[in-house]
């Protein structure tokens, strides 16, 4: 009896360490996605969650400074500077008008904190215009009848 006992006991501690290391890791790393007119209602608020903030870069906004990255988001009319700090490179799509999201805290200054940044330019992912001796048809020439 001695033996069973023992062994529930060792069994509920691992399942007790298993079940808190699984809450916290969640815990850590539950991201809020939020716009940047919704970061704004929030108010102070918005400085006790970790949040993700989209928005396009806003032209010339883009300034390298040592290890630091300052910037400025922009949905429409409303801004939001950001510093990113983080210790990946930032994106090679990373650059003026392009889509962003930024990772991190807002600081009490008003000032989104970022440690992680992701970008997207869609002209990218877009059709080439034609280029010469290229034709974009969308006519496929029938090879079968001229094998006759």
């Amino acid at each position: 009896m001695k033996t069973y006992l023992k062994f529930g006991a060792i069994m509920s501690v691992i399942v007790g360490a298993l079940f808190w290391l699984a809450v916290g890791g969640v815990a850590d790393t539950k991201t809020y996605y939020k716009t940047i007119p919704e970061l704004q209602q929030m108010g102070r608020q918005a400085q006790d969650h970790k949040l993700r903030v989209g928005g396009d870069v806003q032209p010339g906004s883009i300034v390298k400074s040592g290890a630091e990255t300052s910037f400025v988001l922009h949905q429409g009319a409303t801004t939001l500077n950001v510093v990113y700090s983080g210790s990946d490179p930032l994106p090679d799509t990373f650059r003026d008008n392009a889509q962003a999201l930024a990772d991190g805290r807002l600081g009490s200054d008003g000032v989104f904190r970022a440690n992680k940044i992701q970008a997207k330019c869609a002209s990218k992912y877009e059709a080439k215009p034609n280029q010469k001796g290229v034709e974009h048809s969308s006519q496929v020439p029938d090879k079968i009848s001229s094998l006759r």
